[in-house]
């Protein structure tokens, strides 16, 4: 679950709890162009506060003024935007675009504490909500499940938010944190150096103490996790490799150039590694985009772990007669 939705339902859950009326707004389908995804999230308080997004900004306005007019839903429904080219013109619905909400009442805000509480664990939680009776159960979900919805039974997944574990704590670790905490990562360093180590001081960043392999262990790297390995040092670098690759992590990459990185795979060979694990490595890692700087090496390596994130081809790779590596870190 990324910050935002933690965020609407925060809001919504403290609203709740100080006794104002409170309603959540789901995306749950669209077509044609649409500013927000199916899923998308707003909690919407009795006076017009609201916090979330389901537009760019006219359908939340028009969801305030009904509120604030006296339309107060006491039941889940459904509301229908950019039904004609000119109702989405005026709603700011791009190419006669149409968006179909789900106004659901908060009349219990049990289920909010639980479900941040387990998705804190690292859990995936899906709930499922009966339009017609208004029930709700919580249930655990796996990773790949979206937002479904049938006209009448919703069932929305909330997930942990994903994790970027990073080896070394040099001048690329730096940069890389602050752009993925930008596209919220919960971002972790560990590098047993302690010229390094002493001399970070990255808000929201958390340092893990202790080797490489022994931290990624530690960790229990799961299906949100990526690791990338930034020493430059092999053995820094391999032995967070050897637990990293044996994990469930979606994404794992080292830096280092194509013949470092032919090199390393024969090192990983000879441990208890199998083919397909060694296979999973992202080496050179990073889209092929001309990098030279720690801030444009740290865009190229987001880059690959979101294309792999949401299951985009990575076609942005190095040519094979190429064999450069960024010397920065």
């Amino acid at each position: 679950m990324d910050s935002l939705d933690r965020e609407v339902l925060e809001h919504a859950r403290d609203w709740f709890a100080e006794g104002r009326r409170v309603w959540l707004v789901t995306v749950v389908e669209t077509w044609g162009s649409s500013p927000r995804p199916v899923g998308a999230l707003l909690a919407l308080r009795d006076d017009g506060l609201v916090v979330g997004s389901v537009s760019g900004g006219c359908v939340e306005d028009d969801l305030i003024e009904r509120v604030r007019t006296g339309e107060r839903v006491a039941r889940p429904s459904m509301i229908l935007y950019g039904v004609s080219k000119e109702e989405a013109a005026r709603f700011g619905l791009p190419c006669g675009g149409t968006l179909r909400l789900l106004q659901e009442p908060l009349s219990d805000a049990a289920w909010i504490d639980e479900v941040l509480e387990r998705t804190a664990r690292q859990e995936l939680v899906a709930r499922t909500l009966d339009l017609e009776t208004g029930r709700a159960v919580l249930e655990p979900s796996q990773r790949g499940e979206a937002f479904e919805f049938d006209g009448r039974i919703a069932r929305a997944v909330f997930g942990p938010r994903y994790r970027l574990l990073m080896i070394g704590a040099g001048q690329l670790s730096r940069v890389l944190a602050e752009m993925a905490k930008a596209l919220d990562f919960q971002v972790f360093v560990c590098d047993p150096r302690e010229e390094y180590y002493t001399t970070l001081a990255l808000p929201q960043v958390t340092w893990l103490p202790g080797m490489p392999d022994d931290v990624v262990l530690e960790f229990k790297p799961d299906a949100h996790t990526a690791i990338v390995a930034l020493t430059h040092d092999p053995k820094l670098d391999d032995m967070a490799l050897l637990e990293a690759l044996k994990s469930p992590a979606f994404y794992i990459g080292a830096l280092g150039s194509r013949s470092n990185t032919a090199r390393r795979r024969e090192r990983l060979a000879l441990f208890d590694l199998t083919a397909e694990e060694i296979a999973r490595l992202h080496g050179p890692i990073g889209l092929h985009i001309g990098s030279r700087t720690p801030a444009e090496i740290a865009v190229a390596i987001l880059a690959e772990i979101v294309s792999v994130k949401n299951g985009v081809a990575l076609v942005q790779k190095k040519a094979e007669q190429e064999d450069a590596c960024p010397t920065v870190h």
